[in-house]
């Protein structure tokens, strides 16, 4: 981690969003009092991340991107067992689990083995064994990872609740339209925060120049041509449109349709488009390269 530097208000969704190797597991591991940084300081509920962790795990919960509970045992048996170990008495233990199947849309599955239930299923039941302890914080690494599209959208309805109920929200993910329902998020690239701020927020100050959407039967050859003109580097594929972002509309969008017309390549449409969070992501990540070998890195 590189002087990475954030806070999160109590009872917010805030997103973790980076390519794989950028830190998200090692900052959360940190975060859970799990790994002493080896610089400065964090503290979690007031609670120093470095001196305090088991007081910090007793107050947050935690679900990893791999299924981590006991496939031999049932649903109920893995409640029991992860409430038992938070040290919940029987009586408490009793009503929790209740709430937590219910909460999770587990009702009447709890003579089920784990290694029953589909991907969707263990996830939701991995969040109800992190929540039996009613902690304010819930760290959720990749959590959705390899799910099914229904089965995520279950399970960020189940975020928005507890988010609605007060319950912080710490997530990682690799899915934009996931980090579209955060409240905020946090952008992470080779052990760097490059950008902070709402979805929203984040679009709406971008001052990168404007992205131009383009359209043609011959996508490939296009980026091609128009990657190979510096000016027009900055050239990617959203679906089977072309996005180029450009300093000025006015000159770029001649050159384009010249650069392609010389080469018989026809345009349906060449327009300005809002950025997308696809299109931030990309953008900062290449500003961060341009930086990094700016500083000899």
């Amino acid at each position: 981690m590189d002087h990475v530097s954030l806070s999160v208000r109590r009872g917010e969704v805030f997103g973790f969003l980076g390519p794989n190797g950028s830190g998200k597991t090692t900052t959360i591991r940190m975060l859970c009092g799990l790994l002493a940084p080896s610089a400065g300081r964090g503290d979690v509920l007031g609670r120093d991340i470095a001196r305090q962790g088991p007081e910090i795990r007793s107050r947050i919960g935690y679900v990893s991107q791999r299924f981590s509970l006991y496939h031999d045992l049932t649903v109920g048996e893995n409640l029991a067992f992860f409430g038992q170990g938070y040290g919940l008495p029987r009586p408490r233990l009793a009503g929790r689990t209740a709430a937590v199947l219910e909460m999770a849309g587990l009702d009447g599955q709890d003579r089920r083995l784990a290694r029953e239930l589909s991907g969707g299923v263990k996830q939701r039941l991995a969040l109800a064994c992190a929540l039996l302890h009613e902690p304010e914080i819930v760290f959720l690494d990749e959590p959705t990872a390899g799910v099914d599209p229904i089965a995520r959208r279950e399970f960020w309805s189940l975020i928005g609740a507890l988010a609605s109920a007060g319950t912080t929200v710490f997530v990682t993910t690799h899915y934009l339209d996931e980090a579209e329902a955060c409240d905020r998020l946090g952008l992470i690239y080779k052990g760097r925060l490059v950008a902070v701020g709402s979805p929203r927020g984040l679009k709406a100050g971008m001052r990168a120049g404007v992205m131009l959407e383009l359209e043609s039967p011959e996508p490939f050859r296009a980026l091609r041509l128009l990657r190979a003109d510096p000016e027009l580097a900055r050239v990617s594929f959203f679906g089977r449109r072309l996005h180029v972002l450009v300093e000025d509309r006015d000159e770029a969008e001649p050159k384009i349709r010249a650069i392609l017309d010389a080469a018989a390549i026809p345009v349906d449409r060449l327009e300005p488009i809002p950025f997308s969070l696809e299109d931030l992501f990309v953008i900062f990540l290449d500003m961060e390269e341009q930086a990094r070998r700016g500083r000899g890195e």
